[in-house]
């Protein structure tokens, strides 16, 4: 079974990167290209349902860490997986916000790839 993962990622050069990178590692990926409504985005992981959501913190309309949650607190989204990135590192408080993992901009994409397989193994 091929996990899928969902990028929600304001960059696009960025969100294009991890798309091709995810892909050759054969993970499925969907992205929310519109950030523009925490209702919105939280809509559109609730159709998707992604076993793992690669998320910056800091996006153009709306804060990471407010949706994220919105995640936790949504009965159809709190299962998900969720790794917060950003160039701050402000990793323990993704944590206490109910990240699953953090990781720091800028990062190779091996530690990317070795931080999903990590979280992916991780059983609640």
């Amino acid at each position: 079974m091929t996990t899928k993962v969902m990028l929600i990622e304001d960059d696009f050069t960025m969100l294009s990167l991890l798309r091709t990178l995810l892909r050759f590692e054969k993970f499925e990926v969907v992205a929310v290209e519109n950030d523009s409504d925490l209702p919105g985005v939280l809509d559109a992981i609730r159709r998707e349902l992604p076993d793992i959501i690669l998320m910056d913190v800091h996006l153009r309309q709306i804060n990471g860490l407010d949706l994220l949650q919105a995640i936790r607190s949504d009965k159809a989204t709190r299962s998900a997986r969720v790794i917060m990135t950003s160039g701050i590192d402000i990793g323990q408080r993704c944590l206490e916000h109910g990240a699953d993992a953090f990781i720091l901009k800028p990062y190779m994409p091996e530690d990317l790839i070795q931080k999903i397989r990590q979280v992916m193994a991780y059983e609640n």
